[in-house]
């Protein structure tokens, strides 16, 4: 690890009881095969490969078949784009809530059953209803607290997950600030926002003359920030006929830029992001397992606002206090915070601030649609109203509706702001690269010249 200053882990002195299941194997692949673990943990993986919690022996398992999550009390099955699916008590299911304490699950040619136990350990907790930026006292956000404390000062490479608008971004930030790195370079790629032609330029660098319109020599991100670290944003959408490029330069550590031979010793940490489930599109053959496995060498998995509601008390005074408008706080009354707790919030914390901005602009709430709400004034329609396209998964039409607001909230941040991009940072909350890649990724004009 580079040398630097390791932030000092705060105080760790709540603890709570740590989730506790027994999952026995009943059959596997057509065989009686009796065995059974019991695990302490809160997430487990199921499938074929032998990184999962329960290695299942049945070639109609997938790789990375189902995940198992304890959430709200409650443990929550979801099935990983399996290519045989998932079954509970007879019933195929995608997403739901098991019927506990005991219940029976069945995948491929196999039957498990999940029976929750008495918890017999502890799991410490940070004191404390914030890290940096992230808020929230709910136990599943403190636990990532505690592991992002942990994790930050270690070297690994580190596979962040949540859905759109959970603070992925702040999550890597807080991993550089607390790290041995934090003084060093930081580079920063969408891989969602770079076309499939340029993203190995963009990455690794080129010569000149390398190609049409390289009319000079590039430093690729990995070689400028080398000696720091790389933030991959959706890496989930890298092509994947450049990931075992990617997958090279991680395990050599060295880069050969575009048009030249001589590879370039390079030293860097790599954070990845995404919003998609890897172990789904390992499955699909979408993303390289030899890559997944490189870049997750630690998880942390970013939970949705819906999952941490009791969060909204700590979250609505932080963005008040973000925007300078401590004074609106007595709009956001407990029957307000109640009845936005019954939201779903799926465009999570981002929705949540463009709604507590725009009942500060407006000085009123409407506790009974949330999701009416939006920052540019024009109403969003409520999941009632909206037209459902049947023909595409519940994911893309959900991300269709997240980047319509995402492109219509940074196109009425830009106006305000007259084009300034600090200035509309400031405002959105957010960091200058994160605004400049949205505007990337959405081709935005400005009322007039962009302005740092």
């Amino acid at each position: 690890m580079k040398a630097g200053l390791v932030a000092t882990l705060p105080r760790m002195t709540r603890a709570t009881p740590a989730p506790r299941i027994e999952l026995s194997v009943e059959r596997e692949a057509g065989a009686p095969a009796p065995r059974a673990i019991v695990l302490d943990t809160d997430v487990l993986r199921i499938g074929s490969h032998a990184s999962n919690e329960l290695v299942v022996h049945d070639p109609e398992v997938s790789r990375f078949h189902c995940q198992l999550a304890r959430e709200k009390g409650a443990w929550r099955i979801t099935d990983t784009g399996s290519l045989n699916g998932t079954r509970v008590s007879g019933v195929s299911v995608r997403d739901a809530d098991l019927a506990m304490p005991e219940c029976r699950i069945e995948i491929g040619d196999s039957v498990i059953r999940a029976r929750e136990l008495v918890s017999t350990t502890e799991v410490s907790l940070l004191d404390q209803p914030n890290l940096g930026p992230l808020f929230g006292k709910s136990v599943v956000m403190r636990k990532l607290f505690g592991m992002i404390q942990r994790v930050a000062a270690s070297d690994a490479n580190v596979l962040i997950e949540g859905e759109s608008g959970t603070g992925k971004e702040l999550v890597a930030s807080e991993l550089v600030k607390r790290g041995g790195r934090a003084r060093e370079p930081f580079g920063v790629v969408d891989c969602s926002a770079i076309s499939a032609n340029l993203i190995e330029s963009t990455l690794f660098g080129h010569a000149r003359g390398a190609f049409t319109g390289a009319d000079r020599e590039r430093m690729g991100a990995f070689e400028a920030a080398s000696g720091g670290t790389v933030f991959l944003d959706e890496i989930g959408e890298m092509p994947l006929e450049m990931q075992p490029k990617l997958l090279r330069v991680l395990e050599a550590r060295e880069v050969t830029r575009l048009g030249e031979n001589r590879p370039r010793p390079v030293d860097v940490r790599v954070i990845a992001a995404t919003n998609r489930r890897l172990e789904r599109e390992v499955n699909h053959g979408r993303f390289r397992e030899d890559l997944y496995f490189r870049l997750s060498v630690v998880t942390l998995r970013v939970p949705p606002l819906r999952a941490r509601t009791e969060d909204l008390e700590v979250l609505v005074p932080a963005l008040l206090e973000s925007m300078n408008a401590q004074r609106s706080a007595h709009l956001f009354s407990k029957e307000v915070l109640a009845e936005m707790a019954r939201h779903d919030w799926p465009g999570n914390v981002r929705e949540l601030r463009n709604y507590v901005e725009r009942a500060v602009v407006l000085q009123t709430v409407e506790p009974n649609d949330p999701a009416a709400e939006s920052v540019d004034g024009a109403s969003l329609a409520s999941p009632e109203r909206a037209p459902i396209d049947l023909e595409v998964p519940l994911r893309v039409a959900k991300e269709r509706v997240t980047s319509d607001f995402e492109k219509r909230y940074v196109t009425a941040v830009l106006e305000w702001a007259q084009g300034n991009v600090s200035r509309a940072a400031r405002k959105a909350g957010t960091d200058r690269m994160n605004l400049h890649r949205l505007i990337q990724r959405y081709a935005l004009r400005p009322p007039r010249p962009f302005k740092d």
